[in-house]
């Protein structure tokens, strides 16, 4: 029996159709991944799943106790956006639920943490659905996709990697069948011309000959009929060209590669040097000393745990530091989530038009990359969602007049496909890039250097993530670190219900996790 259903379901915003499904089922130990691009309906699937919102039309029916995790979690002034994420990840594995149904629950981690979150979804007794940009994320904990696009679902066996394949041979075979339609069009065109040129032949006097002999009885009759049949073919082919269902080409990602100003000046030669760089913050050494470098048309990833001192290295880089000695060549452009360089009175155009060095119909294929495609070009900021102010910023960012971009977390509030579009420009991006992303899948397509933040060191990879993880680093949590890191979480929530609603079963609880890290730390 399905643990939940849906049953000719239709569910719109205003007046536009978000989805229709004639029936759809989740079952005991479904391992389900929802994609689709920002504003398809993926959330509102969920929220409907769970019982939060009702269908237009149709019915939900459920037999089973479903946990929902958020994609907006509430904010605390005491905790970061991973605190609370975790929090929440916790309170949803802990409910003695049969689905979970879970909304980017990897948002604001880092990497150690998204390690721990797929472990604890693998561990997970029940059957979930669960939306995320992660592609890596979807890879290690999915089975199934369900692909929301075009109002309708799709159902795909296996992981993302898997429904990509055989995306890319939906794809191909589009392109099969689109280069067939061209060609049976392209026939049918010639015969209609053809006949119309025959039937017209028809009527005309072969050679020269006199009107009494044209007009015997019968001959004028039979050139009259000749051309009726060949009219009457010319209709048939085009009721054939009517009835031809017509194939569009697949879109094409294509390779788009844009002038950067002074690239030549700085390629190969060092942009960035840090001698003895040391970071800290009041009370806090964040790496010790250390020489740093970088050079022009690198990319480098950023990457550490939360509180490492990501941040304060962007910061520094920058603002400048006593440390550290930056070309005057460079042009440095910086993205970040706050996207306080977007006028919202202004056009997506006018925008990204503002700074940009390259020319408009290079503007308009990288926003088209980025799905702005035609008259969206002209749409106000003010009514973009914030997945799509983020990627307008990101197209100002790559047109504009900069060497050098600093990018960080461009992947939040992205989908899938927007990623995927980004990734693509960045890698045939001639620049420098510095980029913080906790995207495993991202950063291993892009980056050919890493700086890696942890234990107070700030060191550096000359190679690819994937390479740095399969190296002799081991970057998985081990089952004491695993623990450590599920009992420290519980204990801020334990704590934060402590301070709000005090009870001897709470200080009861807290006392025991305590006693239980301190055994784990010894």
């Amino acid at each position: 029996m399905a643990l939940v259903t849906l049953h000719n379901v239709k569910k719109s915003f205003g007046d536009r159709l978000l989805f229709e499904v004639d029936h759809l089922s989740v079952h005991k130990g479904n391992r389900i991944g929802l994609v689709g691009t920002n504003g398809s309906g993926k959330t509102t699937l969920l929220k409907l799943l769970s019982g939060e919102i009702e269908p237009d039309e149709g019915s939900l029916e459920s037999h089973a106790l479903i946990s929902f995790l958020p994609q907006l979690k509430e904010s605390s002034q005491t905790k970061s956006g991973g605190e609370v994420t975790a929090d929440y990840v916790i309170q949803a594995l802990n409910e003695k639920s049969q689905v979970l149904l879970a909304d980017e629950p990897t948002t604001h981690l880092d990497m150690n943490h998204i390690e721990w979150v797929e472990k604890a979804f693998l561990k997970y007794h029940g059957a979930y659905i669960v939306i995320s940009h992660d592609r890596a994320f979807l890879d290690n904990v999915c089975e199934t996709i369900w692909e929301l696009d075009n109002q309708t679902i799709k159902i795909y066996s296996g992981n993302y990697s898997d429904y990509k394949e055989e995306k890319e041979k939906e794809k191909q075979f589009q392109q099969t069948e689109h280069e067939k339609y061209i060609k049976k069009s392209k026939q049918l065109q010639e015969a209609k011309v053809m006949k119309a040129k025959q039937a017209r032949d028809a009527t005309k006097r072969k050679v020269p000959v006199g009107d009494s002999e044209y007009n015997l009885k019968g001959a004028s009759d039979y050139f009259q009929s000749k051309a009726k049949k060949l009219h009457s073919v010319q209709k048939s082919i085009e009721t054939r060209l009517d009835k031809l269902e017509k194939v569009e080409k697949p879109k094409e990602d294509g390779i788009v590669k844009m002038e950067v100003p002074d690239s030549e000046m700085i390629r190969q030669r060092f942009i960035i040097r840090g001698f003895d760089f040391e970071g800290h913050v009041p009370g806090k050494l964040l790496w010790k000393p250390v020489n740093i470098s970088l050079k022009g048309g690198e990319k480098v990833g950023l990457i550490g745990s939360n509180g490492s001192g990501k941040t304060t290295l962007i910061r520094q880089l920058l603002s400048g530091h006593p440390d550290l000695v930056l070309s005057p060549a460079m042009k440095t452009g910086y993205f970040a989530q706050n996207l306080n360089t977007l006028d919202t009175d202004k056009s997506i155009l006018e925008n990204v038009s503002e700074e940009a060095v390259q020319t408009e119909t290079l503007i308009r294929i990288v926003l088209a990359q980025l799905s702005f495609t035609g008259d969206d070009v002209f749409k106000k900021v003010s009514v973009l969602s914030g997945g799509e102010r983020v990627k307008v910023s990101l197209a100002k960012l790559l047109v504009g007049d900069y060497n050098t971009l600093i990018l960080d977390e461009p992947t939040n509030f992205l989908d899938i496909q927007a990623v995927e579009a980004l990734e693509n420009l960045l890698k045939n991006y001639d620049g420098t890039l510095i980029v913080v992303s906790h995207d495993r899948a991202f950063i291993s397509s892009i980056v050919d250097k890493l700086w890696i933040i942890e234990e107070t060191k700030l060191t550096e990879w000359n190679g690819t993530y994937s390479e740095w993880e399969q190296s002799s680093h081991d970057t998985s949590l081990n089952e004491r670190e695993e623990e450590l890191m599920r009992i420290e979480n519980q204990l801020t929530s334990v704590l934060s219900e402590l301070s709000l609603n005090p009870s001897e079963e709470k200080e009861k609880q807290f006392q025991d996790l305590l006693n239980r890290k301190r055994m784990l730390e010894k």
